[in-house]
């Protein structure tokens, strides 16, 4: 007997499949052919799949990284796009690392209604209030969208680029980098983490705080420390019962602090700004986008208004986006510079021909698109690790997607209404078609007038900041921030790997050894790298 496809009846046609107990491999029968994948008892991306530890039988949260060596899902199906069906938790599921279906279900899904956000994959989000980030209809994502987008213009952009340099000369001043030759930072997220946070708080929400000014709010726990909580305890937060957060455990009671200032924070500075625009205090030259968001918000009629539940929800997304990602994304292209210094050079030899002439050879926002080494070196750096590691899509309506290649047969893969269609951004990252050697940190594959990837540069298939007419509103603002960050750092600091020391021994590891060591993911609400310790020696 053989199932029309993994879209009807799942629970009946997993059982027809065949079962590797080395795989726990099912092959679901289609119409025209079959679409080879994983039969495992939760799907990876649902509650319980999260929270069961990864195991030879519960692949686990992130497997398309912690599989891409060992048990490569599409080198071992022989396919691009594979299933993993569950038997007793969660939706069937089409993974896929083409962007030939990711076009279909991301672009084209959205223009026809056949595929949008699922309502569960944005519950992390969801708990602050609806926003653009998590809004599953496409009337919800214009109403978002027309208030989110013009907040984000060249005005924003040239307040992020003074801002990076601020907090950049505070950075050095207040760390005491400035009276020494060498620095050794056992975890380069410490200063990252601090370094966006900043910037968001100053860009984002038009709050005069320093590096030696952490924000807070009325004095009690900082947002930072909010933010790492936040970060830690979100999956209590999305799955715990009210009367959990009762409980008089001193984790809990931190948890409960951290959302309750959080919130508390965002509040506060919300009502601030509704009060001022409807007040002459307004004068209308505030640029943070938390003010632009309020006045396009206020000066809009009806229901396109956002509530205050609605603002909290944007300005959260913007928040964590903005910070965690872009710190993530930081770590990572710092790490893999530390191990090419020949690209450091290059860059830094670039900024001094940009800077050619310029007073006490500053560097302006005007210089941005000169500085594409810079920006290529952090385009790869979230290439290899993209800290959005899914595009998650629910089919909303019985469809088809095409899965043959450039050149090939036509391929049908008739889709069910409820299917969830993930796209898998390491997948599509690491595949040596759009990718050659992409385990080698390769920032020419972005330039501009690289022959052989120019439709890279200029395109947007390849980036960790999604794709289609939903891709990051927010993409502009970080790379402005990394860019002007990179190239302040590495203009003046060398940098190389912080190598352990072998105790019984007392031999250095090897670069590779610390690659292999150091350069690994790691999952909160994104992805990231692992602490990453380098060493900054001053350039003379």
């Amino acid at each position: 007997m053989s199932c029309r496809s993994i879209l009807d009846d799942y629970y009946s046609c997993a059982g027809c499949g065949t079962h590797d107990p080395k795989g726990f491999q099912v092959r679901v029968g289609f119409k025209v052919d079959y679409l080879p994948g994983l039969w495992v008892p939760f799907q990876p991306l649902s509650l319980l799949g999260v929270l069961v530890p990864e195991a030879s039988w519960n692949p686990g949260v992130i497997f398309v990284w912690t599989w891409r060596h060992t048990r490569n899902i599409y080198r071992r199906f022989g396919s691009d796009t594979v299933s993993v069906v569950p038997f007793i938790s969660g939706a069937p599921t089409i993974y896929t690392r083409s962007m030939d279906v990711t076009k279909q279900v991301v672009t084209v899904g959205h223009k026809t209604g056949a595929f949008a956000k699922t309502d569960d994959m944005g519950r992390a989000f969801l708990f602050w209030g609806p926003s653009i980030v998590i809004a599953a209809s496409q009337d919800q994502w214009r109403k978002h969208r027309r208030i989110a987008g013009p907040a984000f213009n060249n005005d924003t952009y040239q307040l992020v680029w003074n801002a990076t340099h601020k907090v950049y000369s505070d950075m050095i001043h207040c760390e005491g980098w400035a009276e020494k030759g060498t620095m050794n930072i056992p975890r380069i997220q410490s200063l990252t983490t601090k370094f966006t946070l900043i910037i968001i708080a100053t860009c984002g929400f038009g709050l005069p705080f320093s590096w030696g000014e952490p924000p807070s709010h009325d004095g009690q726990m900082s947002i930072q420390q909010c933010m790492e909580i936040i970060t830690l305890r979100n999956t209590f937060a999305i799955a715990a019962p009210k009367w959990a957060w009762k409980l008089p455990l001193p984790w809990v009671r931190q948890t409960r602090q951290a959302f309750d200032t959080m919130r508390a924070f965002m509040n506060s500075h919300i009502q601030a700004r509704r009060e001022a625009i409807n007040s002459s205090a307004d004068d209308d030259t505030s640029k943070d986008i938390l003010s632009l968001f309020v006045r396009a918000s206020e000066h809009d009629e009806g229901k396109r208004r956002l509530d205050n539940e609605e603002l909290i929800g944007n300005i959260f997304a913007l928040l964590f986006a903005g910070h965690e990602t872009t710190s993530h994304s930081l770590a990572a292209t710092l790490g893999f510079l530390s191990l090419h210094p020949s690209i450091q050079d290059e860059i830094v030899e670039q900024v001094h021909e940009v800077t050619k002439g310029h007073d006490n050879s500053e560097i302006t926002f005007d210089d941005y698109s000169k500085l594409d080494k810079a920006l290529a070196a952090f385009y790869e750096g979230i290439r290899m690790f993209p800290a959005g590691v899914y595009l998650i899509r629910e089919a909303k309506q019985d469809t088809v997607l095409n899965l043959s290649g450039i050149g090939e047969e036509p391929k049908m893969l008739p889709v069910k209404k409820g299917t969830h269609a993930v796209v898998d951004m390491i997948g599509v990252h690491y595949n040596p078609q759009y990718f050659p050697d992409p385990e080698e940190f390769k920032p020419s594959r972005w330039y501009a007038n690289s022959t052989g990837n120019a439709y890279i540069a200029d395109g947007e298939d390849h980036t960790g900041f999604s794709v289609g007419p939903r891709s990051c509103l927010g993409k502009k603002f970080a790379t402005t921030e990394a860019v002007c960050f990179l190239v302040l750092l590495l203009r003046d600091w060398r940098v190389e790997p912080l190598l352990s020391v072998n105790v019984s021994t007392g031999e250095k590891e090897t670069k590779e050894e610390w690659r292999e060591r150091v350069m690994q993911a790691k999952m909160t609400l994104t992805m990231g790298v692992r602490d990453v310790p380098l060493t900054f020696t001053k350039r003379v």
